[in-house]
């Protein structure tokens, strides 16, 4: 088995003359807006996001402007009757549909590592006659390299930020965890903006945590300082972020408080980015915020159209001072081989050949164990996939092998208990052909008790695995028309608690500390 063999198996790809145009640059610098307009001038197009809260946003653009598009994620389909256009997220590309024109968003995600793998499949493998790669120029030589070898053309162009982006020059003030309720005085409020920004948020500011307990905490005490409040995290469903977003984009909520995802191509009117610490977890340690991360998140401030110029600050002077020195640096570039996840091909070769029918070993033997002497590509390491493979084999070991890669791609965290029992029940009701309904509404859905709201976000979850499967064995798990209504009501609940919830007793800075930024 070849990596470097990878592009061929895109024969559609390879047998038209593609042409990749990289329009690569700094948020707010107009590089997807531009190619999104040329996806909606051309005859057919697919746009292929990173997330499905994007791929859902660009499809009601072209529907607003009279083009039909399809809306494809591993969740859903909406098929529109003679439609040329589909808004698809990044792994559900369709390597048999030939377009006029591809978009493919955030390209920088190259480097993630439990998802690159799907960003190098549709930079190698979508049969576009024109394809938008839109990101970070971090990675370009990688991709220079992979077009060279392919033989198709390129064009390159730089884009530059559309309104300038500041740093402040003081900390603002966190929100206290007790003390003065309701909006501030409006004889305070008169006061310069610059004694009145230091003291705390701004309508139209965007707060920036990275934990759910701390993004519901500072939501909380902003609500008692009688801000309306906007609130995104990861484990709402994309539905609830959406409401959310739109809450801010309206001006129905003054401030909103977010995770990083805000950074990932949401199109939000912020006029400041603040953050409350510059540390993250990364699934392995605590650490700083690098270059690139910092310019993601930071440059969503100052939209384009909206504000002359972008504000982004911190509520820590020495968080503040290594936000400074980190815009001040060049980002550095990226020089990495490209990750390549195995297809049922790979999958049913390497099977053969270690003459072996267990599917966690044979994604085990991929990451670990297929060298490549391509300098273009290497194995993902495909953590969750191998994790969930071997739980496969122990439950369900007379599965034939598709079917078992199939459970090993499933979109679960493999970290958390209750999502994966979720999962073992799922594949045991597949094991006996046994049809599998959707998780039971609970009696709580039409109250909006705030000490529900995890519980939600479970159920939330379950339902979002349920439509995934419904998607690839709808013999088993063939309740996939009532989700839409089933997903509304838990949805509809998420966005009443969240309204309510008084958050935690300290953020995640109060309880530990944190380190200073020069130190890891």
């Amino acid at each position: 088995m070849r990596l470097g063999d990878f592009p061929e198996m895109f024969s559609l790809a390879r047998g038209i003359r593609r042409h990749l145009v990289f329009r690569l640059g700094p948020t707010n610098s107009g590089k997807t807006h531009e190619a999104l307009e040329a996806l909606m001038e051309a005859r057919s197009g697919v746009y292929l996001a990173p997330l499905r809260l994007l791929a859902m946003e660009v499809r009601d653009r072209l529907m607003n402007a009279g083009i039909p598009c399809n809306l494809v994620t591993g969740e859903e389909r909406v098929m529109v009757p003679g439609a040329q256009h589909t808004a698809c997220t990044v792994e559900m590309m369709d390597p048999t549909m030939e377009v006029r024109v591809a978009v493919l968003d955030e390209i920088q995600m190259l480097q993630d590592e439990q998802r690159g793998w799907a960003w190098t499949a549709a930079l190698v493998g979508v049969p576009a006659r024109t394809l938008f790669v839109c990101g970070d120029a971090s990675v370009l030589r990688p991709c220079e390299r992979l077009v060279r070898s392919m033989e198709e053309t390129m064009e390159l162009e730089f884009t530059e930020r559309k309104t300038p982006l500041e740093v402040m020059p003081y900390p603002v003030e966190p929100p206290p965890a007790t003390g003065r309720q309701g909006r501030q005085p409006a004889a305070w409020r008169g006061r310069k903006d610059r004694q009145r920004e230091a003291q705390g948020v701004s309508k139209g500011d965007a707060v920036v945590a990275f934990t759910r307990k701390d993004v519901l905490t500072l939501s909380a005490r902003y609500r008692a300082q009688g801000w309306k409040v906007a609130t995104i995290y990861g484990a709402l469903a994309p539905e609830v972020r959406r409401t959310e977003s739109e809450r801010f984009s309206q001006g129905e909520a003054d401030v909103l408080v977010a995770t990083d995802a805000i950074g990932m191509g949401l199109n939000l009117p912020i006029r400041r980015v603040l953050f409350s610490t510059v540390h993250k977890f990364d699934g392995r340690s605590m650490r700083v915020l690098n270059a690139t991360e910092i310019r993601q998140i930071a440059g969503r401030a100052g939209r384009y159209g909206l504000y002359p110029k972008g504000y982004v600050g911190a509520m820590d002077k020495q968080d503040l001072n290594h936000i400074r020195t980190q815009l001040q640096t060049e980002a550095p570039s990226v020089d990495l081989r490209l990750p390549i996840a195995p297809s049922p091909e790979h999958v049913q070769a390497l099977a053969a050949l270690l003459d072996n029918n267990n599917i966690g070993a044979v994604l085990q033997y991929f990451a670990q164990k297929v060298a490549s002497d391509s300098p273009l590509f290497q194995t993902a390491g495909l953590k969750d996939a191998i994790e969930l493979g071997f739980w496969v084999d122990r439950l369900a070991p007379k599965l034939e092998l598709r079917e078992k890669f199939t459970f090993a791609c499933a979109p679960v965290s493999v970290d958390k208990d209750t999502e994966l029992d979720y999962f073992k029940r799922c594949l045991s009701a597949y094991v006996a052909q046994r049809p599998m309904a959707l998780p039971p509404a609970p009696s709580w859905l039409k109250s909006a008790s705030p000490s529900r709201l995890e519980d939600a976000e479970l159920l939330s979850k379950q339902i979002s695995l349920y439509a995934w499967f419904s998607m690839k064995f709808p013999q088993v798990f063939d309740q996939g028309p009532w989700l839409p209504e089933v997903r509304s009501q838990v949805s509809r609940f998420i966005e009443r608690s969240l309204l309510h919830q008084s958050g935690f007793g300290q953020t995640s800075r109060e309880a530990f500390g944190t380190p200073s930024p020069g130190k890891r």
